[in-house]
């Protein structure tokens, strides 16, 4: 697999994704696609989550995108550039005390576009990022998923992710 730029022919929709690092051009569309993620979980924890909140800024993402440690990577599909990404992290703990020295991908956020769920995106976008895993010597790839999502924890189950710690609270 080339991990600079893939194809897949998803034949039971007819889509063509082609997945490619983001680049600075990309940004008007990631602000898209953030507002997107920020409106699932303000919906679900408005508690916790601002409404018409920004997660990064543009000149954050700019150094992001240059970031060969925080790699994102985009989906294109015809008609719709940028219709998803997944942002990732190089996560590794050297001379920890209690934590062997693995590599992990973290992936920060992986969302696709309204438009286009239902049509593999988020499928070819993981399957991606579990091959440039691969592919940089990683151990393993972790993301967290917050429980007011169910679409995306029946996601990550489907693409066979398990959990692996679980985050508990208690309001007050």
């Amino acid at each position: 697999m080339n991990i600079a730029e893939q194809q897949t022919a998803d034949t039971a929709a007819q889509t063509t994704v082609t997945i490619r690092r983001a680049e600075e051009s990309d940004i008007p569309r990631i602000d898209v696609l953030l507002g997107q993620v920020l409106d699932v979980h303000h919906a679900g924890r408005p508690d916790l989550f601002r409404a018409h909140a920004r997660k990064y800024d543009d000149d954050q993402l700019r150094a992001i995108i240059a970031d060969d440690d925080r790699p994102i990577f985009v989906a294109d599909v015809p008609g719709l550039p940028v219709a998803g990404y997944a942002f990732c992290v190089f996560q590794r703990h050297p001379d920890d005390h209690i934590l062997t020295d693995i590599t992990t991908l973290y992936v920060d956020d992986l969302c696709v576009d309204e438009a286009a769920r239902g049509t593999h995106v988020g499928s070819a976008l993981y399957r991606h990022v579990i091959g440039f895993a691969r592919e940089s010597g990683c151990h393993n790839v972790t993301l967290n998923v917050w429980s007011c999502n169910p679409q995306a924890m029946a996601f990550y189950e489907h693409m066979g992710l398990r959990p692996y710690k679980v985050g508990m609270e208690a309001l007050l």
